[in-house]
């Protein structure tokens, strides 16, 4: 038993691996995020600090250590480039997959364990975030499993009807802990809040009993705080606490307020955990209705997901700032609930309900034909730039991208995954239909991030990128004007400056430069900077605009 466990665990491994780690450096780190995030690891390896974050060789204070130290990691063994800024998430799709499976088959059976790792690796923006460089992937696990283990604790002190719990319940309340110092210094005190009202929720919906022993709560927040204290009293200790204060209010700021292009409408989360969960997102929706429950923990279990959804949503709704990935969490339980649809089905414990296919094919349908229009409208895109109105929109459709119109298979698979879905979905085959809507979208990310992506960034930021590598090893400035990148820092592998005064953009405009300085702005915008006659214009490209600053001679 224990061998065949484990080989299905390695056989998970496997195939995750396969999904997530080919194509990670075909394409450019895209801004702002991801390389702001490598510049940070970056600039870890390059001042040899890994206590205080930086970027620009400025301090960085948005975000703490965790997931800076596994890029760097990365970055030392694989060099800096994009495999190793995207590789810490690769890894994190696989941990989670095999995670899931190993959370499912104790929750249930090995037959759930493998519809939720299908579920999350199955769907839209789960499945991309693991090919990404960002920081979301590792802090949701993290403080996922620190209510996973919560979750065992409760079980355990309040006898629910579960076998394989076996530890006592100080047990579960210290690894709670771990993992939540662990969420914390990935991404900050936002896991605890999350984690609190989700308490908080649970508490309500035990008709207000204390289903947890005081000494143990004050554990699980002793454990949090070793953990946590690792960075956050070392950097106090060390540097005093002006860092540290800063950090804390940039994480007040953000549910406070929100910055330029991160705002949006009160329904946002929602769209996007629909769209972006697809097609867990629509399977999951029969979940969140009354089901037949085996067992006490089948009913408990299941609504702890539906209060980490709720909570998730209706919090990021009610911050100010809107962003794909701030709901993010809400995957866990949008992954499970879709599982739980399909195992009740398949156990005839809960009723199949038509509107389920029929909406996972309209939505599945948009999806596929938003892919065939790619391929098409890329095949004819300097037709459409007489109909753009945007000066920079029009350069960038100008770019000069080879399109063979083998694009549009990946289109054609999201056609034939929903056509063959649903067949079996009539069939009341239901595990043949989730691994068909499950590997099938997988397949599709799997070849658009192969054949896709790749084309539609170099319409987008490859030109401007393309310079900053031209750039790597040459003495000299660079930076943008008229908008704000990342890319001259990390992709011209920017050493700390000795002259203070190269931060200063004006400086570099009509200042006594010691180096040549190079500047990228956009088409829309290089007329700003026409009164700067030192300036020479070297070359445009896809809406780009390339000028130097030569030193004066004595």
């Amino acid at each position: 038993m224990r061998t065949t466990k484990l080989s299905n665990i390695l056989l998970l491994a496997v195939i995750a691996a396969l999904f997530f780690i080919p194509f990670l450096g075909r394409v450019h780190l895209f801004d702002w995020d991801e390389i702001n995030f490598a510049e940070c690891s970056r600039e870890m390896l390059k001042l040899d600090d890994y206590t205080r974050i930086y970027v620009n060789f400025k301090p960085f204070w948005e975000k703490p250590p965790m997931f800076f130290w596994m890029q760097s990691i990365s970055m030392k063994i694989f060099g800096i480039n994009e495999f190793a800024a995207r590789f810490p998430n690769a890894l994190c799709g696989i941990v989670t997959l095999v995670v899931l499976y190993l959370i499912g088959t104790r929750l249930y059976d090995k037959k759930f364990g493998l519809l939720w790792a299908l579920a999350f690796g199955g769907s839209l923006f789960p499945n991309m975030y693991f090919k990404s460089g960002i920081i979301d992937p590792w802090f949701n696990l993290f403080t996922f499993l620190a209510l996973y283990f919560f979750i065992l604790y409760n079980w355990k002190r309040n006898g629910f009807d579960k076998e394989g719990i076996e530890k006592k319940p100080v047990y579960y309340a210290v690894w709670s802990g771990i993992f939540m110092g662990l969420a914390i210094l990935t991404k900050g005190q936002v896991a605890l809040m999350v984690f609190l009202l989700v308490l908080g929720c649970y508490f309500v919906y035990n008709k207000f009993k204390i289903f947890f022993n005081w000494w143990h709560a004050l554990l699980f927040l002793i454990v949090t705080t070793l953990v946590t204290v690792t960075w956050y009293g070392y950097e106090t200790a060390k540097n005093g606490p002006w860092f540290i204060t800063e950090f804390l209010k940039y994480q007040y700021r953000l549910f406070t307020t929100h910055d330029a292009g991160q705002a949006g409408f009160f329904g946002y989360h929602f769209i996007v955990l629909l769209v972006g969960c697809f097609p867990a997102s629509l399977f999951a929706i029969p979940a969140f209705f009354k089901a037949r429950y085996s067992s006490r923990y089948d009913k408990d279990f299941k609504m702890w997901m539906l209060l980490l959804f709720w909570v998730v949503t209706i919090l990021f709704t009610i911050v100010q700032s809107r962003i794909i990935h701030y709901s993010s969490l809400a995957w866990f339980p949008i992954s499970f609930l879709a599982a739980y649809s399909f195992y009740k089905w398949d156990r005839k414990e809960m009723e199949y309900k038509k509107y389920v296919g029929v909406s996972t094919t309209v939505l599945g349908g948009i999806i596929a034909v938003a892919l065939l229009g790619v391929a098409l409208i890329a095949l004819n895109i300097k037709q459409l730039i007489p109909y753009v109105h945007d000066t920079f929109a029009q350069a960038n459709m100008a770019a000069d991208v080879n399109w063979s119109g083998w694009e549009g298979i990946v289109g054609i698979l999201m056609v034939v995954t929903i056509i063959v879905g649903l067949r079996q979905l009539k069939k009341h085959a239901f595990l043949n239909a989730a691994a068909t809507y499950f590997i099938g979208t997988g397949l599709v990310i799997f070849l658009a991030a192969a054949i896709i992506v790749p084309k539609v960034e170099k319409y987008s930021q490859a030109a401007a990128i393309e310079f900053f590598e031209q750039r790597q090893g040459e003495d000299c400035y660079v930076t943008t004007l008229g908008y704000w990148s990342y890319g001259p820092f990390f992709y011209t592998h920017k050493n700390k400056p000795v002259n203070q005064s190269s931060y200063d953009e004006n400086w570099l405009l009509t200042g006594a430069i010691d180096k040549p300085a190079y500047f990228v702005t956009k088409v829309d915008r290089v007329d700003n900077y026409k009164q700067f006659t030192l300036l020479k214009e070297l070359y445009r490209k896809n809406g780009f605009v390339f000028l130097k600053r030569e030193v004066l001679s004595k």
